[in-house]
């Protein structure tokens, strides 16, 4: 039987193990996938401490195999797939799972996975990047303006600044002291985190900043909140959207099309995004990869690969 990592019910790490599974069946407008690389995110470790997405219902049948984003090769189609075929090369978002040999993807969030991209650099895209372009497509802000990224050194950070930067954006980054070379390797003036963050933005962007694009929440999102003199420029995928709403933003709204899957490959085959992987795992260091994650000192991408 297929081996995948899963969490038997909620809670911390103690509640993941690798499982057996069966393989699963593609119901309609889904096709299966062979996995070949899975991108890990904070969500996954999030929806096992019990998190749900906006709009996310239904109780969880456990156990749970982790992962929202995968790029593999088509194994079988379900009813009504019409684009895909097998021994297609694809990415795109999971229906449940992806840390495992095999996962569904839902038609309507799956692409074909350009020839010039591996199968790791197209499985970091469908989170961390899709989300950085609905983000910077929403706040629509001409070019020439200055955009603050909290939380710039992570995965969805490291897409928004090089996302702004392609689309004449200036960017400021937040970050750790010991991200700075990657944040300015990324195109943004690195501002250090922690205390007296937002002073330091100042000093940074002395004609201000023109909106924020936070990825942490929290008093940083309400720091944040007071550079602005328009909140309706206040977007974050770091906190509720009751929490942005208390200042005047909103949370970022997700597209979670092929199109805009499309659309980041696009920008990473013609050089304007780097996903920026800085460790791979293969599938059996699954926990120890999450861990990287979990543990907020990753800088850029982690990915899962599977052996096959």
């Amino acid at each position: 039987m297929p081996k995948a990592y899963v969490f038997t019910r909620y809670g911390g790490p103690e509640v993941e193990a690798f499982a057996e599974v069966d393989r699963p069946v593609p119901g309609p407008g889904q096709i299966l996938v062979a996995v070949r690389a899975a991108g890990v995110n904070p969500v996954d470790w999030k929806q096992r401490t019990g998190y749900r997405r906006p709009g996310e219902s239904g109780e969880r049948e456990f156990p749970v195999v982790f992962g929202n984003e995968v790029a593999g090769v088509v194994e079988a189609t379900g009813d009504g797939v019409a684009g895909f075929a097998v021994g297609d090369e694809v990415f795109g978002n999971t229906v449940v799972g992806g840390y495992a040999e095999y996962a569904l993807l839902p038609v309507a969030v799956a692409a074909h996975k350009p020839a010039e991209l591996s199968f790791a650099r197209a499985a970091a895209l469908p989170v961390a990047a899709a989300t950085a372009y609905d983000g910077v497509h929403q706040l629509g802000l001409p070019a020439g303006s200055t955009l603050l990224v909290t939380g710039a050194g992570g995965g969805v950070g490291a897409a928004v600044v090089q996302i702004a930067r392609a689309v004449g954006l200036s960017v400021v980054g937040v970050a750790s002291e010991g991200k700075k070379d990657f944040v300015e390797a990324l195109g943004a003036v690195h501002v250090p985190s922690g205390p007296g963050w937002a002073e330091r933005v100042r000093a940074a962007a002395p004609d201000g900043v023109d909106a924020v694009y936070d990825l942490v929440g929290g008093e940083v999102l309400a720091d944040a909140a007071r550079l602005l003199t328009d909140p309706a420029r206040l977007i974050t995928a770091g906190a509720p959207a009751e929490e942005a709403e208390r200042y005047g933003g909103a949370r970022v709204a997700r597209e979670r099309t092929a199109a805009v899957l499309e659309a980041v490959a696009h920008l990473v085959v013609n050089g304007e995004l780097e996903p920026h992987i800085t460790r791979t795992f293969p599938l059996d260091r699954a926990g120890e990869a999450l861990r990287t994650v979990e543990d907020g000192h990753a800088r850029g991408k982690v990915v899962i690969e599977v052996a096959r």
